[in-house]
Order: C-alpha cells, then sequence, then structure tokens
C-alpha cells in the first residue's frame, strides 16, 4: 500500500510563510508525478502546483510567484514553499503522487490533507 503523510500547515498572517512537506512511503518502484491540491469547503479540489520526476513544475495562475513546489527524490518526499500567503490561501492542502508499484502495477494516492489558515 502507498501512503502520503503531510505535515507543516498551521496558522500564518497574511504575507507570512509556510512549508509543507509530503513523505511518500511503501512498495513503489517510482514516483512519476507530485502534485499539491487544496479544497476550499464545499468546493471541489483545485490543483496548485506539480513537479515531474525530472523536476518539471507548474503552477495554477493564483499562486505563481509566491508558491515553489520542490522535491527530494532521495527521501520520496515533495515540498511546497508558501509565500506572500494571502487570506483566499486558507482551504486544506492535499498531497497526490502518481507512479508504479513494485509490481509495476499504477498507483494514484493521496495524502490525509493538511488545513492552512492565513490569518490575522
Amino acid at each position: 500500500q502507498v501512503q502520503l503523510v503531510e505535515s507543516g500547515g498551521g496558522l500564518v498572517q497574511p504575507g507570512g510563510s509556510l512549508r509543507l512537506s509530503c513523505a511518500v512511503s511503501g512498495r513503489i518502484f517510482s514516483i512519476n508525478l507530485m502534485r499539491w491540491y487544496r479544497q476550499y469547503p464545499g468546493k471541489q479540489r483545485e490543483l496548485v502546483a506539480g513537479i515531474t520526476s525530472g523536476g518539471s513544475t507548474s503552477y495554477a495562475d493564483s499562486v505563481k510567484g509566491r508558491f515553489t513546489i520542490s522535491r527530494d527524490n532521495t527521501k520520496n518526499t515533495v515540498f511546497l514553499q508558501m509565500d506572500s500567503l494571502k487570506p483566499e490561501d486558507t482551504a486544506v492542502y492535499y498531497c497526490n503522487a502518481v507512479g508504479l508499484r513494485l509490481t509495476r502495477l499504477g498507483y494514484d494516492a493521496w495524502g490525509q490533507g493538511t488545513q492552512v489558515t492565513v490569518s490575522s
């Protein structure tokens, strides 16, 4: 079973920073794509940022220039550095990983979510 464990959420004032982490564990062969999503109450999850195994990144327009996604392939971990946070960034953030298991069967796994609250 593939497991994702997130950490780093919390309460921060507008203009502040937070760094989210997501560690992937289990019997995996590869992690091809790692992404961060967020979800507002009563809304569907929206893609925030993604990073491929080769390091190519993409961002939602709403976070470009403020958020940075990175990964440590040696530790199967993805990070989301969030700077210049705004109240509208308040949401539950979810980590997602897509890849292959040791059996070469694919997986698409999610973390449990971590709350980010931006408020004065």
